[in-house]
């Protein structure tokens, strides 16, 4: 039950904000209506107000999300030292791989991405910064869960039946649990073209002082391309441990 009409105008607003968190990244009066289940003149109206504010564009393809929410997502804190401290290892990294380097943290169950450099060989991958995928199909989402408190059973317990997005895809829970168990072993995950067909990922875990996940670091690259995943881990293993050492040292400082 809503406290007031406002409430309800502002949850109304939120939700077509949310509209824009899956491509593409312009949407017709139609499309967020869809996305939203709101009349479209109620979504037109709200639209309307979230242009005045800044918080929506015009755009050729009708709208998209305007520059008052870019600047304000860069100085969200949350995330925003991990990405700053982690900016130098990935550069490193994209040196000695020269493929797409990837920050990500768990996110309400999902892989969030934190911060991505692209190879100058552009490979299509369905992620991007600020952007979002399921857990168990990407590298960086099995790191995440297997470096949780429970090497992921509980994610398992609400996210089960799992989706499928390729024909490789895991979506067998036992044995999405069992490779939870050695990727906590190994501190090595893999994605073998389970997210995306013709892309494959090699992910490693940035641990708190704990011992859980508080992000981890990939490098994603062309199935048949020049490197494979099992050549680019030594390189992401070795960044995500000293990226590690660095945030508990900047953590105890502060």
């Amino acid at each position: 039950m809503r406290n007031s009409d406002g409430d309800a105008v502002l949850d109304r607003a939120f939700r077509l904000l949310w509209a824009f968190r899956s491509p593409p990244t312009e949407l017709t009066l139609t499309d967020l209506a869809t996305r939203t289940g709101l009349p479209r003149s109620t979504a037109h109206r709200l639209i309307g107000q979230l242009v005045e504010q800044g918080a929506l564009e015009r755009s050729p393809g009708g709208w998209r999300l305007g520059v008052r929410l870019f600047e304000l997502g860069h100085i969200v804190p949350r995330q925003q030292h991990l990405r700053d401290v982690a900016l130098a290892y990935m550069e490193d990294l994209y040196e000695a791989t020269r493929e797409t380097v990837q920050l990500a943290v768990l996110d309400d169950g999902e892989v969030l991405y934190v911060e991505i450099i692209s190879g100058h060989r552009k490979v299509s991958t369905p992620s991007r910064r600020g952007g979002r995928m399921p857990a168990h199909c990407t590298a960086l989402g099995k790191t995440l869960l297997a470096f949780s408190p429970d090497v992921g059973a509980d994610w398992l317990t609400h996210h089960t039946p799992l989706q499928r997005r390729t024909s490789r895809t895991l979506i067998d829970p036992d044995r999405l649990r069992r490779e939870l168990h050695d990727v906590r072993r190994s501190r090595l995950a893999y994605d073998r073209e389970e997210a995306s067909p013709g892309l494959t990922c090699v992910a490693a875990p940035i641990l708190a002082a704990n011992g859980s996940a508080r992000a981890a670091l990939s490098v994603s690259m062309p199935a048949a391309g020049r490197l494979t995943p099992a050549q680019a881990a030594p390189a992401v293993h070795a960044a995500a441990r000293a990226l590690t050492r660095e945030l508990n040292r900047s953590g105890r400082r502060a």
